[in-house]
């Protein structure tokens, strides 16, 4: 679903890394392995402001701030404060009122995802009659 929706996208790629590399997936792996596979490039990770708020509990977190930049996406009004420690730039989004659960329980009862999700991705889960789509998804 992810290569579905960066495939119009110039300059994204999805990897497949972490699934190729199979087991437990921390993040501090992953950069590990992007760091030797792209010698000298420079490396992001973008959160959102909820799992930037439990950043000090990741796995090897000192590594992740050490090989990337830390991008943290907030929504307006919702501030999130990380420990002095941590280098990082604030990206200020609007805010959506979707959710991936909201989207699955469009996908089963017949509700539309148009515009909350690209055509490749609604082509995916049509495909692969994800979350009880069948081919009963309604399009406006």
């Amino acid at each position: 679903m992810v290569e579905a929706a960066v495939s119009d996208v110039e300059g994204l790629v999805a990897g497949r890394d972490e699934v190729d590399r199979g087991g437990p997936s921390y993040t501090a792996d992953t950069l590990l392995g992007l760091a030797d596979k792209h010698a000298g490039a420079q490396l992001f990770t973008i959160v959102g402001d909820d799992a930037a708020a439990g950043l000090a509990t990741w796995t090897r977190v000192e590594q992740v701030v050490q090989l990337s930049q830390l991008v943290v996406v907030d929504r307006p009004g919702v501030a999130v404060e990380l420990p002095q420690q941590f280098n990082w730039l604030r990206v200020e989004s609007p805010r959506l009122e979707v959710s991936s659960t909201d989207l699955r329980s469009r996908c089963s009862d017949g509700r539309p995802l148009d515009y909350l999700v690209t055509e490749p991705v609604l082509h995916v889960i049509e495909q692969r009659g994800l979350y009880g789509s069948s081919a009963r998804m309604n399009r406006k």
